[in-house]
């Protein structure tokens, strides 16, 4: 089982960034996905996650209206759209996934598998 996260970058305050994860080796039509982040001196927090058949998202305050969870199931890959991005979301992206995809997980330490991480610099 393996989770590649990709698309992380320089971006300018106010850009936008897609980050994708590619999953290998597990269907995550069938598993509960999140996002998580890293910032320098700081402690992993939960971004978002998707649950659910019908693909239901959830967001931290300080990214909801500007970041989007979603899936391309043909793909295997579920990306977040990052949108008018801020000095603040400079930090090493996490994309995580745990079975099964009905169960909404919130911490970290519930989840099975991780991508490697993807960094996000917002600086002018």
């Amino acid at each position: 089982v393996q989770l590649q996260a990709s698309g992380g970058g320089l971006v300018q305050p106010g850009g936008s960034l897609r980050l994708s994860c590619a999953a290998s080796g597990l269907n995550l039509d069938y598993y509960s996905i999140g996002w998580f982040r890293q910032a320098p001196g700081k402690e992993r927090e939960w971004v978002s996650c998707r649950v659910g058949s019908d693909g239901s998202t959830f967001y931290a305050d300080s990214v909801k209206g500007r970041f989007t969870i979603s899936r391309d199931s043909a793909k295997n890959t579920v990306y977040l759209q990052m949108n008018n991005l801020k000095p603040d979301d400079t930090a090493v992206y996490y994309c995580a996934a745990r079975w099964p995809h009905t169960v909404l997980y919130y911490y970290a330490s519930e989840y099975s598998y991780w991508g490697q991480g993807t960094l996000v610099t917002v600086s002018s």
